[in-house]
């Protein structure tokens, strides 16, 4: 075994973990899961069943991840995230009856590249979360957010962009719709609402 499971921790048998992982205790993961290379599942979080993980992705402590959640590389879930799987969520059906696993449709959160998910961020199924995207602590996603987007608040709304490093983009003076990350200088250009990194010349 390449990886690291402390004692307390439930793994399926079923379940992929990816070379240098580490799952804390108390987290759980189970069947059918796949994580990558790399990832960190801290104490106390949930990896629900089919649960898609890329490469060196972080699970702070006592994030909920149902499935069919899919996280691709890089990304940050913070201390008590939790990302639902139930659009309409009820217990029991019209007539009273306990609704079981073949009576309701379960749909995901897309977490792409390098997005982070602030502490005790909730997003509601479905949606999207950005390339390099930032969701504040506590804000409610309902919405797919842009990549580079910073989003805050309940619901979620867009208030500036982030670069790859986290830090804020800054507006670039006399440059309409071009943006600059003050840590490393890269340059991007807003276009209706999206943000994308301007190609390097030779």
């Amino acid at each position: 075994m390449n990886y690291r499971v402390q004692p307390t921790a439930q793994v399926d048998e079923s379940a992929e973990i990816g070379a240098g992982s580490s799952v804390w205790e108390l987290a759980q993961i189970r069947e059918g899961a796949k994580l990558g290379e790399g990832c960190v599942v801290g104490r106390g979080a949930y990896v629900g069943s089919g649960v898609r993980i890329g490469n060196n992705v972080k699970l702070q402590n006592y994030a909920l991840v149902y499935e069919p959640a899919e996280l691709a590389d890089g990304v940050f879930v913070g201390p008590a995230v939790v990302l639902t799987n139930d659009h309409n969520p009820r217990s029991v059906d019209p007539d009273g009856r306990q609704k079981r696993g073949g009576d309701w449709q379960a749909v995901g959160v897309q977490v792409a590249e390098g997005a982070s998910l602030g502490a005790r961020s909730v997003c509601v199924a479905p949606v999207r979360i950005g390339r390099w995207a930032m969701v504040a602590a506590g804000a409610v996603v309902t919405r797919d957010v842009p990549d580079f987007a910073l989003v805050v608040g309940v619901p979620a709304r867009r208030i500036g962009w982030v670069g790859r490093s986290g830090e804020r983009l800054t507006a670039r003076e006399g440059e309409p719709g071009v943006w600059e990350c003050p840590q490393d200088g890269t340059v991007y250009e807003e276009e209706d609402g999206t943000l994308g990194e301007r190609a390097t010349r030779a």
